[in-house]
């Protein structure tokens, strides 16, 4: 039975997101995710300045004038959504986790996808795949993706990005958009580094996870649009003098503790966590994967407007 209240948070969920799709992303999703090909709709008269390739030669032939071939977009897409549940998504310095903002950004997503008719799924790993909902359509079926990211209980607690890119590499016999929802947090702490660094939040490096699944994320990119959308919280950027305290790793239940009032060590902590990120974002522009930033405390509207605005000047291009 699903409690009272996340009934009403997914709700909450619905008509919020509902407005921004209607207000902000009605047209865009469409123009900025391509069709999974080209169907032949008719043939036409050459005009200068089209295409060559696109010539009819057997209709140019029979009519004695040349002719072009016609083709409309297949339209009917497949977003698929791989949103990382483990322990460290329940994070969040302020109103908001990272598990709630990746509840609110998958459903911006999904809505936006139905009302292009296309389908949504959904898988949701640790460091294994705990759980595949299939792609299909309609209203419930999207509010099913938002209770599941909200309301499941993971059975394990790390971060294997490998494990759900090769899953969605096996049960997706067509091209899609593939969304990764994570915050890339590698599930440990580094003890050592801690002494150095200070850098004692649940990752000793955005660039660790980056490298391992870096190889998967290239070659599921030749098949699919792949784009990876990072969720963080302020203090994962910055930490604060808050004297000595204890911290503990979501994911593994390791504990250390460290002076925080330590500015040599919080200096060496915000320069490695930018220095993780500028290499994290690398990787991904090698290959041309699309990485989205969005923080648990920054509305996250504008960011993936300019998201879609980008791709939507890229596309035009090509």
């Amino acid at each position: 039975m699903i409690p009272r209240n996340l009934i009403k948070k997914i709700r909450q969920i619905e008509i919020k997101t509902s407005r921004f799709v209607n207000e902000a992303f009605a047209g865009r999703y469409h123009s900025v995710f391509k069709g999974q090909g080209m169907d032949f709709e008719e043939v036409r008269e050459y005009f200068p300045g089209d295409d060559v390739r696109a010539i009819d030669w057997n209709v140019t032939a029979r009519m004695n004038h040349p002719f072009v071939k016609k083709f409309t977009e297949e339209r009917e897409l497949t977003l698929v959504l791989l949103v990382d549940m483990s322990s460290s998504g329940k994070f969040g310095s302020g109103e908001q986790t990272k598990r709630e903002l990746a509840a609110e950004l998958a459903s911006v997503l999904a809505f936006s996808a139905i009302r292009n008719n296309d389908k949504v799924g959904l898988v949701l790993f640790t460091d294994k795949v705990e759980k595949f909902v299939p792609p299909a359509k309609g209203r419930r079926h999207v509010l099913r993706v938002i209770r599941e990211i909200l309301y499941f209980e993971p059975e394990q607690t790390g971060t294997n990005l490998n494990a759900a890119i090769e899953f969605m590499m096996r049960v997706l016999s067509r091209s899609a958009i593939a969304v990764v929802i994570s915050d890339f947090l590698v599930n440990r702490v580094d003890t050592k580094s801690t002494a150095a660094t200070g850098n004692v939040f649940p990752v000793s490096s955005d660039t660790s996870l980056a490298h391992l699944s870096f190889n998967n994320l290239k070659r599921a990119n030749r098949r699919h649009d792949m784009v990876v959308v990072h969720i963080t919280d302020k203090l994962e950027w910055e930490l604060p003098a808050l004297g000595r305290i204890i911290l503990k790793d979501a994911e593994t239940g390791e504990v250390v503790e460290i002076n925080t009032n330590d500015e040599h060590k919080r200096r060496g902590f915000n320069a490695s966590r930018n220095r993780a990120h500028k290499e994290f974002k690398r990787l991904m522009g090698i290959d041309g994967i699309d990485v989205v930033q969005l923080q648990t405390d920054t509305p996250y509207i504008a960011v993936l407007s300019q998201f879609f605005e980008t791709r939507e000047k890229r596309r035009r291009r090509l």
